[in-house]
């Protein structure tokens, strides 16, 4: 496999951080000291190493010389035990991948759309809080039934990223349906958290206006329940960068028309 060339990256002067992925076909001693030393020879330095999922190697590497990831790419094709599937500037999923030894599971058809288990949860704070570092606008969907840990979620992934997160509308405690915010709250590096029912079917004109202010900040929106926000107000699909979905199990069903009759039970 070739490596991938970062657009308008410099090929020789500032280190730069590569992904590395591999298959194993046959797990020879000394495989990993082999590969190692072609690192070594080529002054690529092996910033964090783990296995992901299986036979799957990952490596985060870095160098100041991007020639020298083409030639390592090269030298791999020689080594017969192994595949390369990755030699790239690393993604999101890259790091988080070496970080937990899995991948997130990502929906093949809907590349936005991502799906985690509750015994999944700190690789979902992860993933959430390098979203959150993030500067600027961005809208982040999570689905899921109630009670599943999607606010908590959330808040923990704030405190990962070190952003202040502030309730828009929400149930976790009792029903919050906010009509302003203070100057520190409106803050655009805080992390903004909906309730999609409730700001839709369960909010008043000057919330539904403070959402829109709040909607139009370049700042990170997380919306709880996207598919009735979306049903219920004009936002649609192309507004979300991101859909999340959580489950309690991998073949849990979530279903949307259960949410509004347990929201009258608890508001």
């Amino acid at each position: 496999m070739k490596y991938e060339q970062g657009k308008g990256c410099r090929v020789l002067g500032e280190q730069q951080q590569w992904y590395l992925e591999y298959t194993i076909h046959k797990n020879r001693p000394g495989l990993l000291g082999d590969i190692a030393s072609m690192l070594g020879m080529l002054e690529v330095n092996i910033l964090t190493i783990n296995g992901v999922e299986g036979k799957t190697r990952g490596m985060l590497l870095e160098t100041d010389d991007e020639r020298k990831i083409a030639l390592l790419g090269d030298m791999l094709k020689t080594v017969g035990s192994v595949t390369v599937s990755a030699l790239r500037h690393p993604k999101l999923v890259d790091i988080l991948a070496v970080r937990h030894g899995r991948y997130i599971d990502r929906d093949s058809d809907d590349l936005k759309t991502f799906r985690f288990t509750r015994d999944e949860l700190g690789l979902l704070v992860d993933f959430l809080g390098e979203l959150f570092k993030r500067e600027g606008h961005q809208v982040i969907g999570l689905r899921g039934m109630p009670r599943v840990g999607k606010t908590e979620s959330i808040i923990a992934g704030s405190v990962c990223a070190m952003k202040h997160w502030t309730f828009v509308s929400s149930t976790l405690l009792r029903q919050t349906v906010r009509s302003q915010l203070s100057e520190e709250e409106c803050n655009p590096s805080n992390v903004f958290i909906i309730d999609g029912i409730v700001s839709t079917l369960r909010s008043n004109e000057k919330h539904y206006q403070l959402l829109q202010q709040i909607m139009s900040m370049p700042s990170t929106k997380v919306v709880e329940h996207p598919d009735v926000f979306m049903k219920e107000s004009e936002y649609n699909y192309d507004d979300f960068d991101i859909i999340i979905e959580l489950r309690n199990n991998p073949d849990e069903e979530i279903v949307y028309d259960t949410f509004v009759t347990i929201y009258n039970e608890e508001i």
